[in-house]
């Protein structure tokens, strides 16, 4: 399971994007240039069909910012053993609709008056071309606001909102992604924070993983994994670390509420800053059939360890 530790995450001085404007350079370069090549619609999240599979992959560095500057040169992928030719590479920058699951269960209460504010600082990376809505966890999975351009007026659903209850948090994640295939944009995205697992689902894990995996979206969460008491809540770092391998995303763990705003910033920058790798798979697979996708690093020797976060497989199409 990959995790980033955020404790770490801001202690360079200079961290374009973050302290300025949100568009822009948002972490080292490491190359002089980025060659764009063009990629084909209808966008950047992972869509196959008989002619092009589009893989978005973010790469971050040990600190935790992401990498920019990076060439097709750079990235190797592999659909199951095979290596395919990457045919389409590009960094573009479009709008994107962001599910937010927050958990508002009884073990909150303790955390919940600064959970509340770290959307504040998510939103900040986001424009009037983006969409979010808001499902709370407690006792039940509820849709509290629905798709919206005014991030303000999730930020007021969370005001009066009270943590009490039960977490069934898959039932949430699995609300969340049903609720992303009503999406305005081509890019989907589902951010998770909770401190602890499940204890209270219906759908099971693999229910999620198979919707998640389906749905093109995908799942970034931030752990407040301090002091953890039951069961669930030491299961808790596993169960969100394979909900984020499986789509791509990236599973932050924090130890401390005064990291919950970096890390949420960190997910803003990410999601308007990722590459997308173009390949045509292969053509004699069975519909149905499960697919994994592996993206490999290429970079000179001397360059410091960089971390690649990509979906991590498919289910073959209909013909």
């Amino acid at each position: 399971m990959r995790k980033v530790a955020i404790l770490c995450l801001f202690l360079t001085a200079a961290l374009p994007g973050i302290a300025g404007d949100s568009n822009s350079d948002d972490g080292p370069r490491l190359l002089d240039s980025v060659r764009q090549l063009p990629v084909r619609e209808p966008g950047m999240d992972l869509r196959v069909d008989v002619n092009l599979t589009l893989v978005p992959v973010t790469v971050l560095d040990t600190m935790g910012r992401n990498v920019t500057g990076l060439d097709r040169d750079n990235f190797q992928v592999f659909d199951g053993q095979q290596q395919v030719p990457i045919v389409s590479f590009s960094r573009q920058d479009q709008p994107i609709s962001v599910g937010l699951v927050f958990d508002c269960s009884r073990s909150m209460a303790d955390k919940f008056q600064t959970e509340r504010m770290a959307p504040v600082d998510l939103f900040k990376q986001l424009d009037s071309r983006d969409e979010s809505f808001l499902i709370t966890v407690s006792n039940n999975a509820v849709l509290r606001q629905g798709y919206t351009s005014n991030f303000g007026d999730i930020e007021n659903a969370l005001v009066f909102t009270h943590p009490q209850g039960t977490t069934p948090l898959l039932d949430a994640v699995y609300l969340g992604l049903s609720e992303l295939h009503k999406a305005h944009n081509p890019r989907k995205a589902l951010v998770v924070v909770s401190d602890g697992g499940d204890n209270n689902s219906r759908y099971t894990m693999r229910e999620v993983e198979e919707l998640a995996v389906e749905s093109d979206a995908q799942v970034f969460a931030i752990g407040l994994h301090r002091d953890p008491q039951t069961p669930e809540e030491v299961q808790g770092p596993e169960l969100l670390g394979d909900l984020t391998d499986r789509t791509g995303g990236v599973n932050y763990t924090i130890n401390s509420l005064s990291d919950l705003s970096n890390a949420m910033t960190q997910i803003g920058i990410t999601l308007h800053n990722q590459y997308v790798l173009g390949y045509y798979p292969p053509s004699n697979e069975p519909a149905g059939k499960y697919r994994r996708i592996r993206v490999h690093l290429v970079m000179p020797e001397g360059v410091p360890k960089l971390l690649v976060f990509a979906r991590s497989g498919y289910y073959v199409p209909e013909r």
